[in-house]
Parts: C-alpha cells; sequence; structure tokens
C-alpha cells in the first residue's frame, strides 16, 4: 500500500527527519549525539509527536545539513517522471530536436536529432572550446565540419568541435535517420 502523503508541518517534520537521518545511514543516538539533543527528543521528532523549539530545529537542521525549511517542507520524493509531452522539442529545418534531458545542467546540452528521410540541420557554431558528440542510433548520417565529412551508420559516434560551421545531412531519401547529440560547451571567459 503506498505511503500517504504528510499534511500537517509536524508530518513533515517527521517524515523527512526520519528519511534524512536513515540516507545517511545513522541510528537516532548517533544523529542524536551530533545533533547535541537527548535521544527521546530526535525519536519524538520522528515520530511526529514533538513540538520542538527554533533551537531544537536548527540543531538538527545541522546535524542534517539541510536547512529548517527542508525540515518542515513537504517531502522530496526520490524521483519525478517526465511524461513525453514535457520534454522540450523544437524543429528546424529538416529535424527535429528533442531535449532528452528534462532539467538543465550548466554546460551540458543532451538531445535526440530526428533527421526526415534526406534531412538536413545546419549546425550553430557555439562558443570557443566547445566539443560535440554524435552517436547515430539508426539510419546513416553525414557529418561536415570545417569542410570534412564524415559517415556515421548506427552504433558509430564521432566527436568534433562545435566551434565551427558543421551540418547534419541524413543519407536515406526514403527513411529517418536518429542520432544522439551532446553538446559540452566551453566554459565563459
Amino acid at each position: 500500500m503506498p505511503d500517504i502523503e504528510p499534511t500537517t508541518t509536524a508530518d513533515n517534520l517527521a517524515a523527512n527527519v526520519r528519511r534524512l537521518r536513515e540516507e545517511r545511514g545513522l541510528s537516532q543516538q548517533q544523529i542524536a549525539k551530533l545533533a547535541g539533543l537527548p535521544r527521546p527528543t530526535w525519536a519524538s521528532l520522528e515520530s511526529g509527536g514533538a513540538n520542538p523549539t527554533l533551537a531544537v530545529l536548527g540543531r538538527a537542521a545541522a546535524a542534517l545539513q539541510v536547512s529548517i525549511e527542508e525540515l518542515i517542507g513537504p517531502p522530496r520524493t526520490a524521483a519525478r517522471l517526465f511524461r513525453a509531452a514535457e520534454l522540450r522539442t523544437r524543429k528546424r529545418q529538416g529535424a527535429t530536436i528533442r531535449a532528452l534531458l528534462p532539467e538543465a545542467i550548466p554546460g551540458l546540452d543532451i538531445a535526440k536529432m530526428e533527421l526526415a528521410p534526406g534531412g538536413q540541420l545546419g549546425g550553430i557554431p557555439h562558443t570557443p572550446g566547445t566539443r560535440e558528440y554524435l552517436t547515430c542510433e539508426v539510419g546513416r548520417i553525414e557529418l561536415v565540419a570545417s569542410g570534412e565529412r564524415w559517415e556515421l551508420g548506427p552504433g558509430d559516434a564521432l566527436v568534433f568541435r562545435g566551434d565551427q560551421r558543421h551540418s547534419y545531412r541524413n543519407l536515406d531519401p526514403r527513411r529517418p535517420a536518429i542520432a544522439i547529440s551532446v553538446v559540452c560547451f566551453a566554459p565563459a571567459a
């Protein structure tokens, strides 16, 4: 049977304190000692029966290395499902580019690129020092960068400088080609 979502601040506090302690692999006795609190006080925090002072909350938060807000707020879930419709998708020239990660990671862009049959996509040069990784999943893709051409088939990967003119082309006029693109942006100067 699934857990019932905590509804009160005391329920939130009990669930968060217990979860955070267990994630750290500590007993109630060990974490109470770290917090400078009696073990029965810690036990009452975890049971939801406590009405702690701000000083007790502060000690518990410090021992768990989180903010007081995280202790009393709704528990964080271990995972979040993002439905396909929530992921950013854009169409450009002869390609559909779909983000593979729902949240931004600074300096990194990972996308699934689907090139229409015979479709082409001109890449935009990125900041100096940027590297791109292209892995062909389905079909045959030609990548052109700085006047050089590479042909990739399923499973092939190419690493190239992303700070230069480049383009992608599906070599099959009848079927789409699919690739995974990873762009590692150079840190801004």
